[in-house]
């Protein structure tokens, strides 16, 4: 199989996943407290999905993030955060910076 393939399947079948659990959480919201042990259950293996995904992106990365070294990528990863931190949790910013830092830091 492709591995362009395997990466458009892969994203359709997390993307279903992620909205199929959403659909369903939208359907049960009014009958679930936000402060209930389901709630927070989802909830934890919602972030727990997203840094699972975004730490192999930054561990075993692929494509042309592969081609940036790991000590790089740690690094554009603690600055963004702090940069995410300061800007009172502003996404955009450090979304940005992100490709800005990635970009100077290879061409080094």
């Amino acid at each position: 199989m492709d591995p362009n393939n395997i990466i458009i399947y892969a994203i359709i079948v997390t993307s279903l996943a992620t909205f199929i659990s959403r659909f369903f959480g939208a359907i049960t919201s009014e009958k679930v407290s936000v402060k209930s042990k389901a709630f927070q259950w989802f909830n934890c293996v919602a972030y727990s999905t997203l840094a699972a995904l975004l730490g192999r992106m930054i561990v075993f990365p692929a494509g042309v993030l592969a081609d940036s070294s790991l000590v790089i990528r740690v690094v554009v990863l603690i600055i963004c955060i702090s940069v995410f931190l300061f800007s009172k949790k502003n996404l955009v910013i450090p979304t940005i910076l992100s490709a800005m830092l990635l970009s100077f830091f290879n061409s080094i």
